[in-house]
């Protein structure tokens, strides 16, 4: 199949009031001189309001950078980050902070729960590290969606991998974010629980309006997503609508995964 290729820098496709994640012209070089290593070489793209999105690319190509430059994780050498219309890059880190606290949900591959925490404490940290309260009819909803009302007082070593990360999904969502970053979601999971979290993922994007943008190297997982964001040495190399895990196979292997 042909993968559209983008390759013409401009103002991203979608419009300002549509965006949820701006990427403009960001660069990111690690290191200095003969050993520097650009990892992103100018990428804009817009991430659209109430849309799950995978980032996509052969090892290097420069996708957990992108990610982590979106949610304010890293910095960026060049070029700037817009979650709605606040610019991160142009934010303090304690502004940063505050803004990650309570705008932006995080799943990782390693579900970072605290061991000492049962799961409904897990749940609500990050909202009291920022001086909230969670809305209850909210928490209700998210606990039952996920299944996890009879695991509530279980510690993370008490619930399976799926488990885990069915509560570090209702943490993410709990603030009500604008947007869920999902770095590689279903990486320590077999395949039964990776397809229960993706379905989580999913549903949180039909029935709620949530944003969501996962990288994975999985195509089976991208296949969830509406889009797939295609990377290769630090630059967009296309994207495509509706993936199934076969197209998405066949546009990576163009890219040269």
């Amino acid at each position: 199949m042909s993968v559209p290729v983008m390759t013409v820098p401009g103002e991203p496709p979608a419009s300002v009031s549509t965006a949820a994640v701006r990427a403009s012209g960001l660069r990111k070089i690690y290191g200095r001189g003969e050993t520097a290593v650009e990892a992103l070489a100018g990428v804009y793209f817009t991430f659209a309001r109430g849309e799950f999105t995978a980032i996509m690319g052969p090892s290097g190509s420069g996708k957990s950078t992108l990610m982590h430059c979106l949610a304010g994780l890293d910095t960026p050498t060049e070029g700037q980050v817009w979650l709605g219309g606040t610019e991160l890059t142009s934010l303090r880190d304690d502004q940063l902070t505050t803004l990650r606290r309570q705008r932006i949900g995080f799943v990782f591959q390693s579900f970072n729960l605290l061991p000492v925490l049962d799961a409904l404490d897990n749940i609500v940290l990050p909202m009291q590290l920022a001086g909230l309260r969670p809305d209850r009819t909210w928490m209700d909803s998210v606990i039952a969606r996920l299944g996890l009302r009879e695991r509530l007082g279980h510690r993370p070593h008490e619930l399976s991998g799926g488990q885990q990360q069915r509560v570090a999904i209702a943490r993410a969502l709990l603030p009500r974010p604008d947007v869920v970053f999902a770095d590689e979601p279903t990486g320590n999971l077999d395949s039964r629980s990776g397809a229960e979290v993706l379905g989580l993922l999913r549903s949180s994007v039909k029935e709620t309006g949530q944003t969501v943008v996962m990288v994975t190297h999985d195509p089976t997982a991208a296949a969830h997503a509406d889009r797939v964001v295609l990377l290769a040495d630090g630059r967009l190399a296309g994207e495509l609508i509706d993936p199934t895990a076969e197209s998405v196979l066949d546009a990576l292997r163009g890219l040269g995964d």
